[in-house]
């Protein structure tokens, strides 16, 4: 789906099955957005409960997204009266305060999801805080939480760039077609790859089957990523020739970025 937009920010949204190092590869794509464009402001969006982007970048999380939703949301139940556009300000003056400002990017986690029906005003205010947030930035990675959910909720709504990560496993490639398919449906972006990861020979490559998702980049199973994941390390410190960060600098050139 095309998306229409008035600015030129680049929202990349990374999804896919859990385990598949989804993950590790936005975070290279931090790393390499941060050296190519030092002059730009880049925003990572950890949008995993688990917040596992905050480790692969080495950030230490101050506060979360879902976290300011429900201190606004107290402020109603409490008999506040103000108006959506008062409550929408300070969601985004708070979401501000809560941003990890890093050496070459800003860090927030959107938190738990929300529950189904609780707070769908308040919900949708902060989305367009986040697409506020997002419009004051040139380039906007987001982690997604595994799986097909959040594009269900509409979560990740409005990107340009829809990346789908798999391994060569059958259920890999499966979730990012089923996600790809309803992507059509409730997702505007402009563009779709995937990126077959942990590839262990060229045999299984010939055997992957992404069907009409074109792959922008084939990544060979990495044993010190493996390493840094162990030792909990950052995805920033891995070299740039190593073969995670190969890839990521190739999928964003693929992708026009």
């Amino acid at each position: 789906m095309i998306q229409d937009t008035q600015k030129n920010t680049k929202v990349i949204a990374v999804a896919g099955k859990g385990g598949v190092g989804k993950t590790s590869l936005a975070a290279a794509m931090v790393k390499v957005l941060a050296a190519r464009y030092p002059d730009r402001r880049i925003l990572a969006i950890d949008a995993d409960p688990a917040v596992g982007l905050a480790t692969a970048l080495g950030v230490e999380v101050h506060g979360t997204i879902d976290a300011i939703r429900k201190a606004v949301v107290a402020t109603v139940e409490e008999g506040d009266t103000r108006s959506a556009l008062e409550l929408l300000a300070e969601s985004e003056y708070r979401i501000y305060d809560a941003m990890t400002e890093c050496d070459g990017f800003a860090f927030i986690a959107v938190g738990r999801p929300e529950s189904a029906g609780c707070y769908c005003k308040i919900n949708n205010y902060l989305k367009a805080v986040i697409q506020l947030l997002s419009d004051n930035f040139d380039y906007v990675v987001i982690d997604g939480e595994a799986g097909i959910e959040q594009i269900n909720r509409r979560v990740m709504e409005r990107v340009t760039h829809l990346l789908l990560v798999t391994d060569t496993s059958r259920k890999g490639t499966q979730v990012i077609q089923t996600i790809q398919q309803v992507a059509e449906e409730l997702v505007m972006y402009e563009q779709v790859g995937a990126v077959v990861n942990r590839v262990l020979s060229e045999a299984s490559v010939r055997l992957v089957d992404t069907g009409k998702i074109p792959v922008l980049s084939y990544i060979a199973t990495d044993e010190l990523l493996a390493e840094t994941d162990l030792r909990g390390e950052s995805v920033l410190g891995l070299p740039f020739d190593t073969a995670l960060v190969r890839g990521a600098a190739e999928v964003l050139d693929k992708m026009g970025i």
